[in-house]
């Protein structure tokens, strides 16, 4: 009987052990925590002989599993999991050469952006961006274009992309679709079964789940890519460590749980903020009033748990960040705690003001990340920070 993913995030992890214990090498003695194998290096058993592992740069046991277990989650064939976010977009750049050209949404985290602007034009990768929920991103298409990129909800303007009708363009042009989905995570969307090539994750954010540790995740579901892939994290060098490995396994396990308690109280919070006097907008794809609500009731199975709402003022909205209590000022998301971010300093500070305006990202926009405490709590901080 298939399990459902709620009970995959939990067990799924024994599911994918018991596999890895029909090897003789590995035997965890029936651990229900996958243990952490801190080790550099591994013994041969003889001369021509291998455990299956020679050094953790290579690949590493823990960190192999948790790579069996965000493939599973991702419906892909192969994941690697990397350092951090942006190392995982760094490890997937290296599959273009120059002269390649990539169509990208304008609106992607600021990382993102500061990457393709700063690393990757220069190693002769060209860019177009584009507004991918709504221009005509067909028409931008080169001979040389080798990928479009997309966000989907955006950071931090929340922006819809249709992934499925956005990778029928890419089939008929025989390039490939990547799809960011660190915002909404496997757990409500799963980009590969709407036609994507390639899933990007920053695991630091909703896989770990928990603000203690950085990690970055590529899933693919075809063999060219993944054997392109398997050699340049190995080339690279940048896999995630044994520990970090340990700390998203065990983040997973509470996947489901956080997911549909952040997701319930932002729609609590997104609809609370609406009837605020200092607050003149806000954008949360749970809305019905929000242009991609029906795109994510088709695509998705829930609207995640990131708002962005903007202040009537700037200065209402950096009184904001000096009020808050409960909640932190601070970047990241997809934590248990509660974080309000300002893009215009924090994520988005290397994004040029013109495009950064372009966006919407203006200097009264706030972006909230919607943890697990009480709701009502959530919304008494909010209350007297902005009054």
């Amino acid at each position: 009987m298939p399990l459902s993913i709620e009970t995959k995030c939990v067990h799924l992890e024994k599911q994918v052990q018991n596999e890895a214990d029909e090897k003789p090498a590995c035997n965890h003695y029936g651990s229900i925590s996958f243990p952490i194998y801190q080790t550099a290096t591994y013994a041969h058993p003889g001369v021509g002989k291998s455990t299956g592992f020679d050094y953790s740069r290579l690949q590493n046991p823990t960190r192999e599993q948790l790579e069996k277990i965000v493939c599973q989650l991702e419906h892909g064939t192969d994941a690697f999991a990397l350092s951090t976010g942006m190392a995982a977009i760094t490890l997937l750049m290296e599959i273009f050469k120059p002269g390649d050209h990539l169509i990208v949404d304008s609106d992607l985290y600021g990382g993102t952006i500061r990457l393709f602007d700063n690393v990757s034009v220069k190693n002769g990768i060209e860019f177009t961006r584009a507004n991918c929920s709504s221009d005509d991103i067909e028409s931008l298409i080169k001979p040389n274009t080798k990928a479009i990129y997309i966000e989907t909800p955006t950071n931090p303007m929340m922006n819809v992309t249709d992934i499925a009708a956005v990778a029928e363009i890419t089939r008929r042009h025989n390039i490939l679709l990547i799809v960011d989905n660190t915002f909404m995570s496997p757990y409500f969307q799963n980009p590969l079964d709407l036609g994507a090539d390639i899933v990007v994750h920053s695991g630091t954010k909703f896989l770990a789940g928990h603000n203690d540790t950085l990690a970055g995740f590529i899933v693919v579901k075809n063999a060219e890519l993944q054997e392109k892939l398997r050699f340049l994290i190995k080339t690279t060098g940048a896999g995630l460590a044994p520990f970090d490995s340990w700390l998203v396994l065990r983040g997973i396990k509470t996947l489901a749980l956080r997911m549909e308690k952040a997701q319930s109280s932002a729609l609590k919070i997104a609809q609370w903020l609406t009837t605020q006097p200092h607050v003149t907008s806000v954008i949360y794809p749970g809305l019905e009033n929000h242009p991609g609500h029906k795109i994510m009731q088709k695509q998705s199975r829930g609207f995640g748990s990131m708002v962005t709402f903007r202040a009537d003022t700037v200065e209402k909205a950096l009184s904001v960040l000096e009020k808050v209590r409960l909640i932190k000022y601070a970047e990241s998301l997809g934590g248990v705690e509660t974080l309000i971010t300002y893009p215009t300093t924090q994520t988005h500070a290397d994004v040029p003001e013109e495009l950064r305006l372009k966006n919407g990202i203006t200097p009264e926009t706030l972006r909230l990340s919607v943890g697990v405490e009480n709701v009502d709590d959530l919304i008494a901080d909010l209350q007297q920070a902005l009054n």
